[in-house]
């Protein structure tokens, strides 16, 4: 066990509240904050912004993710300082 972590699901549990980056399939990338997941990974994002390049392309606001999209899902802050 790692950080408390002992199945794939705390890390998404541990992210609730906090701003994630999200990639999807075709990909689109969106940032904003976890508010609530399932065990099919639908994500339902506050203050969503899709972004390309780095750049924010457009503001959603409240958003719902189906889970067979996503690719991946990383804290946010991680994820975009280093690109």
């Amino acid at each position: 066990m790692v950080n408390g972590i002992e199945r794939p699901l705390d890390v998404l549990n541990n992210s609730k509240g906090k701003e994630v980056l999200v990639y999807l399939r075709g990909g689109k990338q969106f940032v904003g904050t976890l508010l609530a997941f399932d065990i099919h990974i639908n994500l339902v994002l506050d203050n969503t912004k899709e972004m390309h390049d780095n750049e924010m392309k457009r503001s959603l606001g409240v958003t719902f993710i189906r889970g067979t999209e996503v690719l991946f899902i990383s804290p946010a802050s991680t994820a975009l300082k280093d690109e």
